[in-house]
């Protein structure tokens, strides 16, 4: 646990102030290190998930080994934003680097990142993950994979009432974003575009995985890469917008990626059940 004194010190506030100096720089590397992480989940769920007919392990090994992943990536999403609120809770210590953090940013970034990022937003925009959840729904339907229709729709919807329900709970205000290219109201704790990307995409890679040809496999990883990458850059994009804080984002990928877990381990679980009854 991060002690509230250790917020408070010169090293941690000289520290976020020069990460915000170097924001480009220090997004870009953590979008290459969120895409490796992400081919390395994704290779190894294809290489010891997918071909279980072909595998040495036991079905009930694999089970396990989905349930552990979904149970780890719960606890470490739920231990952030525990972390996070804590240190919210006075409104003070966090909040205030996330305002020196914001401004610091807003002084340096340039006018053509900040075009750019104001259209990669929109990836994240309600609308835009209503009609994704909409086609998805169709589509699903249409293949007649009915399970996987519902698990898909519970995803959108639960992290929707999940969002609007932690809003609600903390009721923090948004940050001042006055650069006329994003504007945003509401409640700003946790990011919204932030848990809902993580899960739309991370939704969408999963069923695209599940349901590409044999023919497409190469395109398994890709697809994985291409959803974290988008769902990472849709978040951070809020915070180079002023229209979120980082510690808003940070618990939106928190909650977001808990949730994904837990969709992705009960449609798993009943893949399972249904082959091994």
């Amino acid at each position: 646990m991060i002690a509230p004194m250790e917020l408070d010190s010169p090293l941690v506030r000289n520290a976020v102030q020069s990460l915000a100096h170097h924001a480009l720089p220090a997004f870009a590397i953590m979008l290459a290190a969120v895409i490796a992480a992400a081919l390395g989940l994704g290779w190894l769920g294809l290489r010891y998930g997918v071909h279980r007919g072909t595998s040495r392990f036991a079905p009930l090994a694999y089970l396990l080994g989905y349930l552990a992943l979904g149970f780890g990536l719960i606890i470490g999403g739920a231990s952030l934003f525990a972390e996070i609120t804590e240190n919210l809770g006075d409104g003070r210590k966090l909040g205030e680097l996330d305002l020196l953090f914001s401004d610091t940013v807003r002084s340096t970034i340039s006018p053509g990142a900040l075009r750019t990022f104001a259209v990669l937003t929109h990836f994240g925009d309600t609308l835009t993950l209503t009609s994704l959840c909409v086609l998805g729904t169709l589509l699903l339907l249409w293949k007649r994979q009915r399970a996987l229709c519902l698990g898909w729709v519970l995803a959108f919807v639960g992290n929707a009432v999940l969002n609007r329900t932690l809003k609600s709970i903390f009721e923090r205000t948004r940050p001042v974003h006055d650069n006329a290219l994003a504007f945003a109201d509401g409640w700003s704790f946790p990011s919204g575009h932030a848990s809902g990307s993580v899960v739309a995409y991370g939704m969408l890679a999963y069923v695209l995985v599940r349901l590409l040809p044999a023919r497409f496999a190469w395109a398994r990883l890709p697809v994985v890469a291409l959803a974290a990458a988008l769902a990472f850059t849709v978040g951070s994009s809020r915070v180079f917008l002023q229209v979120h804080f980082a510690s808003d984002v940070l618990a939106g990928f928190a909650s977001g990626t808990a949730w994904l877990a837990v969709c992705i381990g009960a449609l798993e679980l009943r893949r399972y059940r249904q082959r091994n009854p």
